[in-house]
Order: structure tokens, then C-alpha cells, then sequence
């Protein structure tokens, strides 16, 4: 294909961000402004008029959904042989480089990739192993401040403490690597992390593959964390021919890592960047682009763009008020029903959006009543379904014997009376001799002349060893048999078809799950089972939503990025939900929720409807509402108001203004009744995240302090016995001065 051909039925905008010559490129890119397209014609313009090799080139998207999308249409556009191109996910990029460069890392080519539950699982241990109460430090939270750090790439021993429960973080980031690694596996981030460092601590392997990817491209910059933007800049760090395509409005994943001030560094670490806006809209009516951009103009640290399309001005913007949320939710499925009808979208065409996945409730309880087919997004996914999971764990374990997780999970499933009691006996003593698990089962086969075999308890040792002689048979088949063949074997030894089948529909359906896995294996039969092991590992929930579902969509307005829609209702536009409650008090946390409802509403190619409710359901009862502080910026011109008109003048949003809000909240500031003189509490002299010392039990962490009855009664977490309850007047605790 010839420049003249590639290039016609671009707009000049678009033609220079594809034709633009080499160095770094920063395409910031509006929503619906043809970035995908950009990207494809790119790619197919350095092979077939800049002469580069699909060899040279490196492709990386956020999802396997974008890969596959890029990838058809670069084959459209030239029929040329691709041979050699990389292209995919951060993630699974990444985890090819890991496989080839497994000899620089603590960990060998067959690693396994755990997934949420599995990690969640291993921090659960970690806590146990500690010490650590479960109730004071939820394994979640830990776990979500692990990944947080490992996306800033920062150690355990990195770490600034400054809490006790920092302190607690490190102990338990520390322990939960040592066990990942024991394992022989990784989590998500440790994708990225591992090649992050690889690229920046090894230089042989960093010039590696710098000097093979000639040029690398990048989609969806904004979303890129820490980690991501070293090992791009690292990769790029010897031809600087990086080409970004992003756009700072739409980065609303700051909770996961992603840094939109990554759009900042990049101009900055690469001097004499071409940056190029793409500003014309191809999806939204104009009215949809200027209630849009009415929005996100309040944000700062972003390049403005001036949104704009030829589709015309089409409809206002409706907006509903409802009384409550259950007769908002009704209005939802019912206008929904009408559109359908009336036959103007399709039901595929027509999408609900809101802040948190809780509020589907009311909107599915309407639909059932209303016989309306709907398709939840991010339900349980089909790869976190219980049989789906025991049967990936099962090969994960043939592929990776060292993996306690997947062990743990498939040894007395089906059940073969191997108890916790015995799995924990297993683990202790595997850990106290410094090996994984599965050595010490692969080693009892040999019956009684196993060294092992005295030290585990006589009813459960038989048992172990046979189930270790399974794993044997297995592992001595896994280089004669293929992926499927060595799947069927292994649930065929276990009777797991009579396990999971019950004679009831739902033990059909079951059945049918991993008849669904068996099918997908057999299409890995020529990748292998590393292959086929990753790709369940990496899928991701926008991988499960079907091109054009027969059914209205509901999702989350986090997952509706990358998506769009002929219709879309946004439901919950209140304050407190959408922004968030957490947000409130935080410029970056509002800025992103604004960047939020901006991604939600240039969704909307034809309507947008927006939805709130007076009341809604609280604990125990109803709450009043407040319009969000988003509507106040949409002009009241593009705005049809229907339903409660209490907060709203007749021809659009307006009478309930910041301020009005503001002396809302004041009224209910508690001030104390006239002429009373308050009684004066007795002042805390441990206050919490204070280090302190005792004569009999060392040093400690406060980690709460009060008043009770006139006393102050001090909680102190003490590095010797634990946690203790002290009277601060008796205790004689010393606080240790901050150097």
C-alpha cells in the first residue's frame, strides 16, 4: 500500500500524527477523535513506507481486547507478512520477556501467574504467619498497598515508615514475596516490576531489546503507572523513537497506580517531543461534546481541547430526578424499554453506567420485573467460577509443583479426606526444611522409605502419598500428551465430572464450564501450556463483553472506558456518589472522579441521560441527596429536565448552586447551646502512630488512645508480646523522640 492510499481518508490531523517523522511523538488524543485508528495507520505506515521490520517494532495496549482490535487492523491495511511484531498487553509482553530472561530473575520459565483470589490467599497466609490480627489489618487493604508500592517499584526495605501500620505493611510485603518466590510465582505486578528492574539493573538485557524495538508504540499513555513508564523509557533509551497516544481527561485508574502525570515526565525525559492534538469527534453529537467539556474544564494540569464534530447538534441532554432511587432505577429500565421499542437502538446499543458496582441492584431488580434481558459486566467472571478455577489449578500444578496456592486448593477436591489439619502439618514441615510442599508429596511416594515419611501423622500420610503418586503420573505424562489430553487424564483420575455434575441444571451448567476450558486448551495445542496458562491469567473483565450483546449493559463507569454506546444512561449523579464520598476531601481524588463522568458521558454517541434521585437508600432508611457538583457545570441550554423539579428551574439545571450547597452542610455544623461552659476533657498524652517505650516489654506502636471514664487507656502493640491495653498513668510508657 502506497502512502497516497494509507493516508486518504484521514483528516490533517490525523495524517500528520501518522506521517510524522522519528523521536518521540505525544498524540493526545480526545475521546472518539479516531486514536485507534492513529495508532493502526501508524504502524502500517512504518512497514510499508518508512521500510521498518514488523521485527522492530513493539505494540502495547491495556487490554488483550485493544490487541486483537489493532491487530485486525493493521492486517487490513497491509496484507504485508507481520512475522515477528509484538504485540499485546503490558502484562503479557512483559511476561514473554520474563520466560526468555528467566535466568536473571529469582524464579524459573515455568512461573505461574496468580490471579486476585490466589494473591489474597497468599497474604491471608503471610498475616497468620505474623502474628498479625486479621481484623486490625484487613488482607485486602495490605494487599492493595502491596501492589501500590510494587507500581512505584519501591522494595519492602524501601519503604518509609511512618505508622505502625506501615511497619505492618513491610513485615507482610516481605513475607508475601518470599512466598511467591518459594512458589516459583508472580502476581500482576510483578510483571511489570520484574521487567521494570530487569531493564534497569541488567544493561546487557536492556540493550537487548532496545536495539531490537526500533520503535515502540504505546496506547492509552495516561493509564501508565510508575513501572510501566521506566520500562518504556528504558526500551526506548537508545533509537528515543517512542510514539504515545493518550489523553490526560480520560486516566481514571489513579486507585491501580496509573500516574496521568506520566504525560508531564514524557515531555520532560524526552527533549524535542512532536505533539500533536487530535480534537475532531467522530462518536458524540455536539451537544454530548459540549456538556462533556463543560465538565472536564474545570480540571487543571491537562491540555485543553476543543472538542468538535460534523454529526450535528443532535438531542439535549435529559436529565431525571426522581424521588427515590427505586423509581429512578424504574424510569432507567422503562426508557430503556422505550428506545428499544420505538426502535431507535438496538438493545446492545444501549448501556447504564454508574459510580459502584452495589448500585445494580435496583436496576436488575427492575429489569427482572420488567422481563428485560440486561448483561452485568463485572459479575462473576467466567474465570472465577469455582469448577473454572479448580481445574486451572490442577494444571498449574502440573505445570509448577512448587505452587502451594494451586496445591492447596485441589488436594482434597474432590474430597479424599487430605483435611486442613493435615495440609497444614504439610506445609510447616516443608517450610521448617526450607522446600515448597510439593517436594516433600513427590517424595513420599517412595512409601516408607521416604525420609519424610515418620514425620507425618499416620492417618494422613497414605493419603498424601497417594495423592503425590497422581502428581507423579501426571508430571511424567505432561511432555507426552497435549494440553487437552493431559486435562481430560487428570479430571478422568479424579471423578471430577461425577464431583461437580449433580443431575441438577446448575451441575449441567458446571460441567459445561469446564467442557468450555477443555476447548479453549485444545486451541493452546500448538502454543503449550505456558501459552495457554498466561492467556486465563491475563484475560480481563472488558476481554468477557461480547461485540454486541442482545442485551441492555450494565457496568461500571471505570469499566466503560474504551467502550461506546448509542444511548447511555449515567445513573446516581448525586453527590456523595458520584464524586465519591471518598473524594471529597482530596483536589487529585475530585479530579479524578470529574475525569470519571467525563469518560461517561463521551460514551454517548447519539443520547445521554443522566439520572439522580432526592432519596436515597441508606443504612437502616433514606437519605437525602444533593445534586452533584457536576451538574453545575453543564449548561442549562443542553439540559431537558424531567421528574422532581424541587432543585431545578424549568428549563434546565441551576437553581441549587455551590453556595446554596455550601449553607446546606453549614445548618447542621453542631454548636453548643448558649451560656454553657463544655466540661474539659483530659488531654491525650499517647497519641496514635506514636513509638513509645516500657520497662518489662520494650519498645511498641500506640495505636489508639482515648478517654474513659476520666482515664486515659492506651492500645500499644509491642514488637516482644503483641498487643496490650494499658492505663497510660500505671503503664509507665516513655515516648520515643522522632530522630
Amino acid at each position: 500500500m502506497n502512502a497516497m492510499d494509507l493516508l486518504k481518508d484521514l483528516n490533517p490531523q490525523q495524517v500528520k500524527a501518522v506521517t510524522t517523522g522519528t523521536g518521540p511523538v505525544l498524540v493526545l488524543a480526545g475521546p472518539g477523535s479516531g486514536k485507534t485508528r492513529v495508532l493502526t495507520h501508524r504502524m502500517a505506515y512504518l512497514i510499508s513506507v518508512m521500510g521498518i521490520r514488523p521485527y522492530n517494532i513493539l505494540t502495547v495496549t491495556f487490554t488483550n481486547k485493544a490487541a486483537r482490535e489493532i491487530d485486525k487492523r493493521v492486517r487490513n491495511l497491509i496484507p504485508n507478512d507481520l512475522q515477528g511484531i509484538l504485540m499485546g498487553t503490558f502484562h503479557s509482553v512483559c511476561a514473554r520477556i520474563l520466560r526468555y530472561e528467566a535466568a536473571h530473575l529469582p524464579i524459573t520459565a515455568n512461573y505461574v501467574i496468580y490471579d486476585d483470589d490466589d494473591q489474597l490467599s497468599v497474604v491471608k497466609r503471610s498475616v497468620r504467619e505474623l502474628n498479625i490480627d486479621e481484623k486490625l489489618y484487613k488482607p485486602s487493604s495490605i494487599l492493595n498497598a502491596i501492589s501500590l508500592l510494587k507500581n512505584d517499584m519501591i522494595r519492602p526495605e524501601q519503604m518509609t515508615i511512618k505508622s505502625y501500620k506501615d511497619g505492618v505493611v513491610q513485615k507482610v510485603f516481605d513475607r508475601y514475596q518470599q512466598v511467591l518466590i518459594s512458589n516459583n510465582a508472580v502476581d500482576f505486578d510483578d510483571l511489570l516490576l520484574y521487567t521494570a528492574r530487569l531493564l534497569e539493573e541488567a544493561p546487557e538485557v536492556r540493550e537487548k531489546y532496545a536495539r531490537r524495538f526500533e520503535h515502540i508504540l504505546v496506547d492509552e499513555f495516561q493509564d501508565t503507572n510508575i513501572a510501566q513508564y521506566t520500562l518504556l523509557r528504558h526500551l526506548a533509551g537508545e533509537n528515543h523513537n517512542i510514539y504515545v497516544v493518550g489523553d490526560e481527561d480520560q486516566s481514571i485508574y489513579r486507585w491501580r497506580g496509573a500516574d496521568y502525570h506520566n504525560v508531564e515526565r514524557f515531555e520532560a525525559d524526552f527533549p524535542g517531543t512532536t505533539k500533536i492534538l487530535l480534537e475532531q469527534n467522530y462518536r458524540s453529537t455536539q451537544t454530548v461534546l459540549d456538556a462533556a467539556r463543560a465538565v472536564i474544564d474545570r480540571n487543571r494540569h491537562r491540555t485543553p481541547k476543543a472538542l468538535f464534530t460534523e454529526r450535528g447538534s443532535g438531542e439535549k441532554v435529559h436529565l431525571y430526578v426522581a424521588r427515590d432511587d427505586r423509581q429512578e432505577s424504574e424510569y432507567i429500565c422503562q426508557k430503556a424499554a422505550e428506545l428499544i421499542n420505538k426502535l431507535r437502538f438496538k438493545a446492545g446499543e444501549i448501556a447504564i453506567m454508574y459510580r459502584t458496582n452495589a448500585q445494580s441492584r435496583l436496576l436488575e431488580e427492575a429489569f427482572i420485573k420488567a422481563a428485560m434481558k440486561y448483561k452485568l459486566v463485572g459479575a462473576q467472571r467466567f474465570y472465577g467460577r469455582r469448577e473454572v478455577k479448580d481445574v486451572i489449578a490442577y494444571l498449574r500444578l502440573v505445570h509448577n509443583p512448587s505452587d502451594e496456592v494451586s496445591l492447596a486448593r485441589v488436594i482434597n477436591v474432590p474430597q479424599r479426606k487430605i483435611g486442613d489439619t493435615t495440609l497444614q502439618a504439610l506445609m510447616e514441615y516443608a517450610h521448617q526444611l526450607g522446600v515448597n510442599a510439593g517436594t516433600i508429596l513427590l517424595d513420599l511416594v517412595q512409601g516408607p522409605a521416604s525420609a519424610h515419611w515418620q514425620y507425618m501423622s499416620k492417618g494422613g500420610v497414605n493419603r498424601l502419598a497417594d495423592f503425590g503418586s497422581r502428581l507423579q503420573e501426571w508430571l511424567e505424562l505432561k511432555g507426552t500428551l497435549t494440553i487437552t489430553s493431559l486435562l481430560q487424564k487428570m479430571l478422568e483420575d479424579v471423578e471430577y465430572r461425577q464431583y461437580i455434575e449433580d443431575e441438577t441444571e446448575e451441575g449441567q451448567d458446571r460441567w459445561g464450564n469446564v467442557e468450555e476450558v477443555l476447548r479453549l486448551a485444545y486451541e493452546y495445542e500448538q502454543q503449550g501450556m505456558d501459552a495457554f496458562l498466561e492467556s486465563l491469567a491475563l484475560v480481563g473483565d472488558q476481554d468477557t463483553i461480547p461485540d454486541a450483546p442482545e442485551a441492555v449493559t450494565m457496568l461500571t463507569l471505570h469499566a466503560a472506558k474504551g467502550l461506546e454506546f448509542g444511548a447511555v444512561f449515567i445513573y446516581g449523579v448525586d453527590e456523595k456518589v458520584l464524586p465519591h464520598s471518598r473524594s471529597l476531601d482530596d483536589p487529585e481524588e475530585l479530579e479524578e472522579e470529574r475525569r470519571l463522568f467525563y469518560v461517561g458521558i463521551t460514551r454517548a454517541k447519539d443520547q445521554l441521560y443522566l439520572s439522580r434521585a432526592e432519596f436515597r437508600g441508606g443504612y437502616g432508611g433514606m437519605d437525602t441527596t444533593d445534586p452533584s457538583r457536576f451538574l453545575e457545570d453543564i449548561p442549562r441550554d443542553l439540559l431537558k429536565v424531567e421528574g422532581q423539579h424541587r432543585s431545578y428551574s424549568s428549563n434546565g439545571y441551576g437553581s441549587y448552586s455551590r453556595s446554596n450547597r455550601q449553607e446546606k452542610q453549614e445548618q447542621y455544623i453542631w454548636k453548643s447551646p448558649p451560656n454553657t461552659v463544655p466540661l474539659k476533657q483530659p488531654e491525650l498524652r499517647y497519641k496514635a502512630n506514636t513509638r513509645v517505650s516500657h520497662p518489662s516489654w520494650g519498645e511498641g506502636w500506640v495505636l489508639e488512645s482515648r478517654i474513659m471514664d476520666g482515664d486515659e487507656v492506651v492500645d500499644v502493640s509491642f514488637d516482644s508480646i503483641g498487643l496490650k491495653r494499658l492505663l497510660a498513668n500505671l503503664a509507665g510508657l516513655t515516648v520515643i523522640e522522632k530522630k
